[in-house]
């Protein structure tokens, strides 16, 4: 245990150095500066560890330990290396962390494996600097679309390609589609308060759930606030204000996984002595049920519909995305279920209400996920923590996992 906190807490430090600025958390964007320095450090680090490190032609990064019998099976452990604005130090990082340091005890403890492990660094997930997302799982499965990137910018005017090429990496003409990968398990940081609030120092993730996501516009009518009589109004603040309530209300009717959330909201003219004749607002609806997923945000659009009809508004509805619940594997949810319950791990089952690489990996290769708690259930926040104990016992677990899935 004390071992494992010291390579914990060693390993952390030396990749937390690249983004990390005191006061405003971690910003490590892809195909920045502090973004190559990152991987390189980990690709020295993975050499020296004794692994075989390598590199992708996107920037994705491995460290490979060969399996004796069946050096074709590749078992996967890691996340993803980029960051948010003003994030974190374990989003994603502490994945690749752990299960780095996992290869280097199992290496160290049992040798070879019977099936190849690998630990990656995926290069990109957040869509934090180019809008984009999950760009490193992607790759790896052949469903990135090089047309979608191939003009995107960032706030700065960069060019997505021209960042990738600075960077030393480029488009491969013959991009090859990882066959040989037969189970990925990411350890992730919660990023809520479930496991701290249960009690529980693991949990094993069964789901990630859908989402939909809408920007839904109202056109009423912007007049003085002074002269316009209350009976007159087409109010687009006061519309969103009953749809907002309504729709939350009916959303903590129906409860747990369910969450709804309208998370930005612009008025216009936005200005103290107007009626607001616009309004644009974000709706988020997440459940891990594709059906009661459907069938909820159907009806809680439905209900706008009528609600802006009986105040002569009009609205205009954009579903941007509609994203599936994605189930993990049932085997290895059941295999590191058991292993947990042979180890007397304190744990418990749960879903995960974020995106995640696993999301992408599931669909074709068998998929697991681990969650460690978070401190308050705090995340994309220069105040993301988990006590260095908790990430420890994830280190264990994936341990233990890993022995499970490579040596027997």
């Amino acid at each position: 245990m004390e071992l494992l906190k010291t390579k914990v807490e060693e390993t952390s430090k030396k990749i937390t150095q690249y983004g990390y600025q005191e006061g405003a958390g971690m910003t490590r964007l892809l195909y920045t500066e502090e973004w190559l320095s990152a991987q390189n450090t980990l690709l020295d680090l993975f050499e020296k560890s004794g692994l075989q490190a390598y590199s992708d032609d996107v920037g994705n990064i491995y460290g490979r330990l060969e399996g004796t019998e069946f050096p074709d099976q590749v078992i996967m452990s890691g996340s993803h290396i980029d960051t948010v604005v003003n994030g974190g130090n374990l989003d994603g990082q502490f994945g690749i962390e752990a299960a780095f340091i996992a290869l280097q005890y199992l290496k160290d403890q049992h040798g070879s494996p019977k099936r190849s492990l690998e630990v990656v660094s995926l290069a990109e997930e957040e869509g934090s600097r180019f809008p984009y997302v999950f760009w490193g799982s992607k790759n790896i499965v052949g469903i990135a679309d090089n047309d979608a990137v191939k003009d995107l910018t960032d706030s700065k005017g960069v060019n997505f390609v021209d960042a990738m090429k600075k960077c030393g990496f480029d488009f491969a003409t013959d991009r090859t589609v990882r066959k040989d990968i037969k189970a990925f398990v990411e350890l992730h940081i919660e990023q809520g308060k479930v496991l701290e609030t249960e009690g529980k120092q693991l949990g094993v993730v069964t789901s990630i759930a859908g989402q939909r996501r809408y920007n839904i516009t109202l056109k009423g009518e912007a007049n003085h606030a002074g002269t316009t009589p209350m009976g007159y109004r087409k109010d687009t603040v006061y519309a969103f204000s009953k749809i907002c309530s309504q729709s939350i209300d009916k959303a903590k009717a129906v409860g747990d996984p369910l969450v709804l959330t309208f998370g930005k909201v612009a008025p216009k003219p936005n200005t103290v002595n107007v009626v607001p004749g616009d309004i644009l607002f974000s709706m988020d609806c997440r459940h891990t049920d594709k059906e009661k997923l459907l069938g909820f945000s159907d009806q809680i659009i439905a209900d706008m519909r009528q609600i802006c009809a009986s105040m002569d508004i009009e609205i205009d509805v954009d579903l941007f995305m509609d994203e599936e619940p994605i189930p993990m594997d049932p085997t290895l949810v059941d295999l590191i279920d058991s292993t947990f319950e042979s180890q007397g791990k304190n744990y418990m089952r749960m879903h995960s209400g974020a995106g995640h690489d696993s999301q992408i990996f599931a669909p074709r290769i068998p998929t697991g996920m681990i969650f460690i708690p978070s401190i308050a259930g705090i995340s994309h926040n220069p105040a993301e923590q988990t006590h260095v104990d908790d990430l420890t016992i994830g280190v264990e677990a994936l341990i233990n996992v890993l022995y499970e899935l490579a040596y027997k």
